[in-house]
């Protein structure tokens, strides 16, 4: 079930621990997509809190909201490009975009498979997704106050596995937020601490995930290769017809 999208935008944009969140995603997402000329960005679900970095550089940027969720005009103060959409049919051509967010918009669907056939399909060749959900074993699944704590959490695998499934190649993965989902002042004033302190131990379980796939796409392949023949044996020619009457003997 969806969140309300007041209550997604009361979190990232009113409160200090959205903050904090919103600041620790974002910087992981540029670091894996600096903001580029030319590229076409949509985010889906509610990840527009990330993809303000590529408004200024970007050819177009959309946000797609999902109908159960609502939607709410974005950016403050700039001409809007979000969009309210059937979560199973994105407004969007097929093989348009370049880069593409999901956040607050697969755990949350009750059609999740749809969801990735969706973000396959809008996906240019080669292009790149990067799915945002809450980590199963992380602390930020099992309190709900904060948007993580509701819907369905995944690990690495299960995420992964369900991307392959629907012909995306997982590329990299990663988890952020590793400060307790708090909002007292010692852990936020310390969230930066410790963000780099659990970048540096791999095995330390951040709150969310960030799973980078890319969409491949083959060329047919074809049994053998064609050889162009300029003068063909005539083996068979003559087959089935009747042999020439001998010539008889004239006296």
């Amino acid at each position: 079930m969806h969140l309300d999208v007041l209550d997604l935008r009361n979190f990232y944009y009113r409160t200090q621990l959205g903050r904090v969140a919103q600041r620790a995603i974002r910087d992981q997402v540029v670091k894996h997509w600096p903001p580029a000329a030319g590229q076409t960005v949509v985010g889906f679900g509610f990840a527009v809190p990330l993809l303000r970095p590529y408004l200024e550089s970007a050819r177009r940027v959309i946000g797609l909201m999902p109908g159960p969720q609502g939607v709410m005009p974005w950016p403050a103060g700039m001409e809007n490009v979000s969009v309210l959409c059937e979560e199973t049919a994105w407004p969007v051509p097929t093989g348009l975009v370049d880069r593409l967010v999901l956040m607050h918009g697969l755990e949350t669907s009750e059609n999740p498979s749809t969801v990735l056939d969706e973000a396959h399909r809008v996906l240019a060749p080669g292009g790149r997704a990067l799915v945002i959900v809450p980590n199963r074993i992380g602390l930020w699944s099992r309190s709900d106050v904060t948007p993580f704590g509701f819907g369905r959490p995944y690990t690495v695998a299960q995420l992964e596995a369900q991307l392959k499934r629907h012909r995306f190649t997982p590329e990299r993965s990663q988890s952020v937020l590793f400060a307790p989902p708090s909002g007292t002042r010692f852990w936020l004033r310390t969230a930066d601490f410790w963000e780099s302190f659990g970048r540096r131990m791999p095995w330390l379980a951040g709150g969310v995930l960030m799973v980078e796939a890319s969409k491949q796409v083959y060329a047919p392949t074809r049994g053998g290769l064609k050889a162009a023949v300029t003068r063909p044996l005539k083996v068979l020619e003559g087959v089935g017809k009747g042999a020439p009457e001998p010539a008889m003997n004239r006296k």
